[in-house]
């Protein structure tokens, strides 16, 4: 396991690697000059010149990607074009909503996805098992900034119990403000995430339901619970782990459409920005640490399939 453990965390280091390269080259083939954010209409050549020097356009490529990498080496992403202000402190900053904003979603989304997702495979012969089943599909069907726009029409515009968008100034030291923000948010990304676990968690009760090992605990006086909880619950958990981590990563990545429906100053808002202004270090920045983030909770979620089933762990053995 500790070999296994350490040949993933080179895997993931190198990952992370090629995409810094593949991020730092897609950037540079995007149309605009990132100087023309630093000045006004009608600039000069010899204007647009010094602009280029100033943010190290006029470099060759391979010097500007070596003093990119020399900075990542060091937690340091640069300082943004336009502000001249470093980007790992805003990128901080915004995760306290962004993170938040995941975290809540997908813990939400886990509580009711799992006992709705069992009873649909469990009664998936009655009516509310059924019932289930065709929510699932509904949500899955329903775009995330259309189901934010509806609660803002709901919630905020009609009943006036919780606000439309926006974040307090002072972020989380107004701690009241700061849950009414995220509310609205949490619970359009969670109903989408939800829609789509409920049909993971149904599809992999119900290969349990029909396995032989459950079927021969119940023949042996096993109660139905006590056969499930020991030995369908693992075997159903090792597809849905794997589809959490997707799940997770994907919220965390799609950020961006439910940050801008309800204006909150996270990750994806300041990316947005970034690429109007083509601020390249805000770009790679927000980008990096979504890719980092995106590869972190892949290798959690590998790890987790293996500490639950023994089979992947005897696989790593051999």
């Amino acid at each position: 396991m500790t070999r296994y453990l350490v040949r993933r965390a080179a895997l993931l280091v190198g990952t992370l690697l090629l995409a810094s390269v593949v991020l730092f080259l897609l950037l540079r083939l995007l149309p605009g000059d990132p100087a023309n954010a630093l000045l006004s209409v009608g600039a000069t050549p010899d204007q647009v010149a010094a602009a280029r020097h100033q943010i190290g356009t006029d470099r060759p490529l391979p010097a500007q990607f070596g003093h990119w990498l020399s900075q990542l080496a060091t937690l340091h992403f640069g300082d943004s074009f336009v502000s001249s202000l470093p980007v790992g402190p805003e990128i901080v900053s915004r995760l306290s909503v962004t993170v938040p904003l995941t975290l809540a979603a997908f813990v939400l989304a886990v509580v009711v996805a799992v006992p709705v997702g069992f009873l649909a495979a469990h009664r998936a012969h009655t009516w509310y098992g059924a019932l289930a089943g065709l929510v699932s599909q509904l949500g899955i069907a329903v775009p995330a900034f259309w189901l934010g726009l509806l609660l803002v029409w709901v919630f905020a515009l009609n009943l006036r119990v919780l606000p439309a968008g926006g974040f307090p100034p002072d972020g989380w030291s107004s701690f009241p403000d700061a849950f009414r923000a995220l509310v609205l948010p949490v619970v359009t990304v969670a109903v989408v995430m939800a829609a789509s676990l409920i049909r993971y968690v149904r599809s992999a009760t119900l290969d349990v339901l029909g396995s032989d090992h459950l079927r021969t605990a119940r023949a042996l006086g096993s109660s139905f619970p006590g056969a499930m909880w020991r030995h369908g619950v693992r075997n159903a958990a090792v597809p849905v782990v794997s589809v959490l981590g997707i799940e997770l990563a994907t919220t965390f990545l799609g950020a961006v459409v439910i940050e801008s429906v309800f204006a909150l100053p996270g990750l994806g808002s300041m990316l947005v920005r970034g690429i109007a202004q083509h601020d390249y270090p805000v770009i790679q920045g927000v980008l990096f640490v979504s890719t980092l983030a995106v590869l972190v909770v892949g290798f959690l979620a590998d790890i987790a399939q293996r500490l639950i089933d023994p089979r992947l762990r005897g696989g790593i053995a051999r």
